[in-house]
């Protein structure tokens, strides 16, 4: 399948205006994180059924996908996570522009972990511990004294939490963030904690990482002693049973364009209604990692998960179809 880019899809749609030219064609956006294509195309095969022309993804920067959405260049983005991505929403126009709609998938939780093994040597437990440059420089790997963090995502909106944090927590001087595309840094820090050296990530769920290296028995979720967050973000940051993540526990929500939704109410119907349990993002996403990761293969992920759960889907398309 070939994906278009923003600048690709733009130069194609100059024509068009927020509406969208015609009604029964829609463009989605997506991050370029292979592992968010699933619900993406998802959203995209429901729509199809509801006899949309869906092109194929567009892939664009996360707070560029808001910016499109809202001005009408595209038509949705499935991985909305909300608070999280709090601040592309208001910057892309807020309520005026764009129609958060559903809950594609909840309870996404995200945060720093460390090896197991240096958690119960050193007992950390908090991540303001290491302010201490001594536990600090157990996770350096490059020989400056300093904590080396595998960190978020370029412009995902998690860094804007970490490097938020860091000062937050005081930690400038003894932790750096080491950021890069996350999918090339994160086996790194796996194959660290298989050969038994102390590390020092973050992470987020659904994704594979947490089937690799599991939070109880490969590594520990640290905690936050007081919450500090930035762009007016809120919400709950404890977990039972793990304490205070520092992270907002996430809602994953479709975003839309505010005209397409208005003129298009069995999209919006079908957008509120979607949803799919993190347990089987989680289980898509470890096929991700197995090595099934092409468009055609993420696509079948799709279709077999609806074939999966075909009863509750015809119900959603049904109901989805009466909307007016």
């Amino acid at each position: 399948m070939k994906i278009k880019t923003t600048a690709a899809l733009i130069a194609s749609l100059l024509a068009t205006t927020g509406a969208a030219s015609a009604a029964d064609q829609v463009n989605a956006a997506w991050s370029g994180i292979t592992e968010e294509l699933f619900q993406t195309f998802i959203v995209s095969e429901g729509l199809k059924e509801l006899g949309y022309d869906v092109a194929e993804p567009t892939q664009t920067q996360v707070q560029l996908a808001h910016i499109a959405v809202g001005n009408g260049d595209l038509t949705f983005y499935a991985a909305h996570w909300e608070p999280l991505h709090e601040a592309f929403w208001k910057e892309a126009g807020g309520d005026e522009q764009l129609v958060r709609l559903g809950k594609l998938s909840s309870n996404s939780l995200q945060g720093y972990l460390i090896d197991k093994k240096t958690a119960e040597s050193s007992s950390i437990k908090f991540i303001e511990d290491l302010k201490d440059p001594e536990k600090a420089k157990l996770f350096d790997t490059n020989g400056n004294g300093k904590a080396d963090l595998y960190g978020c995502e370029p412009g995902w909106g998690c860094e804007r939490v970490i490097e938020h944090q860091l000062d937050a927590y005081g930690l400038r001087d003894t932790v750096e963030h080491q950021q890069g595309g996350y999918f090339t840094i994160i086996p790194d820090a796996i194959e660290r904690i298989k050969e038994g050296k102390p590390t020092l990530y973050y992470t987020w769920t659904p994704l594979w990482v947490s089937a690799v290296l599991k939070p109880g028995e490969n590594v520990v979720w640290l905690n936050v002693k007081e919450t500090s967050l930035p762009d007016d973000q809120s919400g709950n940051t404890s977990v039972e049973g793990l304490g205070n993540l520092g992270f907002p526990v996430n809602d994953q929500m479709v975003i839309a364009n505010a005209v397409f939704v208005k003129n298009n109410p069995k999209a919006k119907k079908l957008f509120e209604l979607l949803q799919i349990p993190i347990e089987d993002i989680n289980a898509e996403n470890q096929l991700v990692n197995e090595g099934e990761k092409s468009m055609e293969q993420i696509e079948k992920h799709a279709t077999d998960w609806i074939a999966g759960h075909k009863e509750q889907w015809d119900k959603w398309i049904a109901e989805a179809k009466a909307a007016e």
